[in-house]
């Protein structure tokens, strides 16, 4: 039975936070970063994915999806939160409607020594804005900062990486000062003081780290098709 979406947990949850869908392998591909983009995960960074990426893997039948959040981190003192449900959700039907998933989760709190739990790819018990802990399917288990090898030719990294978005946030700001945080060295005027950016480029967020959820895994396991055409859409969720 579906429970309330405000109890907090992994049984069931409501997503929070998502990133543009990623259509990997077709012709018409979208793409988004979505840093800090509402007030309540500014209040809670681990609620916050930063960027999703589809790309291919090691072979040709093989693909990779990563999920960055927490951005940005300065240093390493830096651990996923375990009372959140992290997913990539998988469309391969065209419909816009989750046909697989991937969920993580973690165990601890102590950067470092945190645990996780990888399940699926498996079919979704509710799709959209209501989410459940999968039962069944291929499940990973490993230590956070070390990769791990599991069944069904499952690869997966969790840990903190190099940020590979780039932006010149400070200049960002002064174009669009209405994302400007209210305090902080970025805090500053609410009216435009630019109108491109600079030139040469500045990589602001280039001495910071982010976490990082990496999964590399064959393209069988998420497509519905085994034709040469077949395509699927990628999109992650951060769940409570």
């Amino acid at each position: 039975m579906q429970q309330s979406p405000r109890r907090r947990g992994l049984r069931t949850a409501v997503a929070l936070t998502t990133i543009a869908a990623i259509t990997a392998f077709a012709a018409a591909r979208v793409s988004a970063s979505d840093h800090q983009d509402t007030p309540e995960v500014e209040l809670n960074a681990r609620m916050d994915i930063n960027d999703v990426y589809a790309f291919p893997g090691s072979s040709a039948d093989r693909i990779v999806l990563v999920m960055t959040t927490s951005s940005p981190i300065a240093g390493s003192n830096a651990a996923f939160d375990p009372n959140l449900l992290y997913q990539f959700k998988i469309d391969n039907s065209g419909d816009a409607v989750e046909d697989r998933v991937i969920q993580v989760t973690f165990e601890g709190t102590t950067p470092g020594a945190q645990r996780f739990t990888l399940r699926g790819p498996v079919a979704p018990a509710m799709t959209g804005t209501a989410s459940m802990l999968a039962s069944g399917g291929p499940v990973v288990r490993g230590t956070v900062g070390a990769p791990v090898s599991g069944d069904n030719g499952i690869q997966v990294f969790t840990g903190l990486r190099a940020d590979p978005f780039v932006i010149d946030l400070e200049q960002f700001f002064n174009i669009v000062p209405d994302r400007r945080p209210s305090t902080g060295p970025l805090a500053g005027p609410a009216t435009p003081t630019a109108t491109a950016f600079r030139t040469p480029g500045v990589d602001f967020l280039r001495p910071f780290n982010t976490l990082a959820i990496v999964v590399e895994l064959p393209k069988a396991l998420l497509q519905s098709s085994t034709a040469a055409d077949a395509s699927f859409g990628v999109w992650s969720t951060i769940s409570r």
